[in-house]
């Protein structure tokens, strides 16, 4: 099984203008076969599942990856272009996407895969287009749950006061000097070394993934529209609430992948998870980190795989 490379992924990509932004993405596989669309995490890109998508390819999938915007090589808008940039506006951009790249060729139901961020924003479409998908997978689902949503109006007006606070620091913060030292200090290649468990999987072109967006010059801005959009999110937006629907609703099929050496999501959150939704499916891979389908590749493709056979197989 043969993985792809970060130069020929993007050799191989699309274009695609989503709301006047110009959005990367990428295809493998027959148009007529069923579709998994794959979501990058925070700092990635489609090439992140440079060692998936051929192998979700041979096993007969038609394999969609896409660059969330801020991200990869799709268009990095900053707060006067975009406002801001949360799992929201993923989620709308995710939904344009099947209806206007994946829909015209196929009217199958959708598998999506998340990353980390990428795995919220599946969780989002899941809730706001139930229609739509099929099932997903989130490895690992990067949000704090709680058993019940908070609805006081006292916590609405710490709302509007933390989203004041917020968005003054970072109008004020200079994140083109922080993103430059970053860059030239070696932290992405030690935040790597945070979030994988086997340092050996850390390669050059896992490097290049991460590196050459955050080094263009409207990464800063990007960072500051996500960086507001994140942190004063409606509550709507957030795990708890979104599972919650998903609990109410017709269950959407869901696998959680975890890895049980994960020093940015702890594995211990994605027990509660499955503890509180019984419909949840949590599998752990042993001493692995962050990014399970990168660095065990071959255990995740093949859980997801098996998973994906079974549901379709159920229909």
């Amino acid at each position: 099984m043969t993985n792809i490379s970060v130069e020929d992924y993007y050799l191989n990509s699309n274009s695609w203008m989503w709301r006047g932004f110009k959005t990367s993405w990428h295809i493998k596989g027959h148009k007529n076969k069923y579709p998994i669309l794959l979501l990058h995490g925070f700092g990635a890109s489609g090439a992140h599942w440079r060692k998936n998508i051929n192998f979700f390819a041979e096993k007969g999938f038609i394999v969609y990856s896409l660059d969330l915007i801020g991200f990869g090589n799709s268009a990095q808008p900053g707060i006067k272009e975009i406002n801001k940039l949360d799992n929201g506006v993923w989620c709308d951009q995710v939904l344009d996407f099947i209806n206007q790249i994946i829909r015209p060729n196929n009217s199958e139901k959708i598998i999506l895969i998340g990353n980390s961020l990428g795995s919220l924003v599946a969780l989002t479409c899941a809730v706001k287009a139930p229609s739509e998908i099929q099932g997903m997978i989130a490895s690992p689902l990067p949000d704090r749950v709680t058993p019940k949503h908070n609805k006081s109006g006292f916590k609405s007006n710490i709302n509007k006061f933390k989203f004041i606070l917020t968005k003054l620091f970072f109008l004020l913060t200079p994140l083109e000097l922080i993103l430059f030292i970053v860059n030239k200090a070696g932290l992405i290649e030690l935040g790597l070394k945070v979030a994988y468990h086997k340092q050996t999987k850390i390669d050059k072109e896992l490097i290049k993934i991460i590196k050459e967006p955050a080094r263009r010059s409207t990464a800063a801005r990007s960072l500051r529209a996500m960086s507001i959009g994140m942190a004063t999110r409606n509550d709507k937006l957030k795990s708890t609430y979104l599972l919650g629907i998903m609990n109410r609703m017709d269950k959407i099929p869901f696998l959680l992948i975890w890895g049980e050496k994960d020093n940015f999501i702890p594995l211990f959150l994605g027990k509660m998870i499955a503890n509180l939704y019984s419909w949840v499916e949590l599998k752990i891979i042993p001493n692995s980190g962050h990014c399970v389908h990168d660095e065990d590749h071959i255990k995740f493709n093949r859980i997801s795989y098996n998973w994906i056979k079974r549901l379709r197989e159920s229909k």
